[in-house]
């Protein structure tokens, strides 16, 4: 069974910084992307940024220039790095990765749980 466990969410100042981080685990084949999305409170879960295999990389709009996603594939894990934190940032982070438990599959959506971030004064 897959997994996607997130992890470095908190409560930081207005114009403070936080990194995530989002490990997935079990049985997993390939992956063919992973990446971060936002749910605020009343709000549509939005893209935050997405990582592919081939290096392509995709920022919503409101967070380019102080977010910043990366991957290491050999560790299944995805790091959004969150600096000059924003108040309208505040939401429930959730990871998501596409990939294959079995090479004769196809591709399918996992999700982790969600990880909180406040920023606040």
């Amino acid at each position: 069974q897959v997994q996607l466990l997130e992890s470095g969410g908190g409560l930081v100042q207005p114009g403070g910084s936080l990194r995530l981080s989002c490990t997935a685990s079990g049985r997993i084949s390939k992956i063919n992307a992973m990446g971060w999305y936002r749910q605020a409170l009343g709000k549509e879960r939005e893209l935050v940024a997405t990582a592919t295999s081939d290096a392509s990389i995709n920022y919503a709009d409101s967070v380019k220039d102080r977010f910043t996603v990366s991957r290491d594939s050999a560790k299944n894990t995805v790091y959004l790095q969150m600096n000059s934190l924003k108040p309208e940032d505040t939401a429930v982070y959730y990871c998501n990765a596409v990939l294959k438990v079995f090479s004769w599959q196809t591709f399918s959506l996992y999700w982790g749980q969600g990880t909180q971030v406040t920023v606040s004064s």
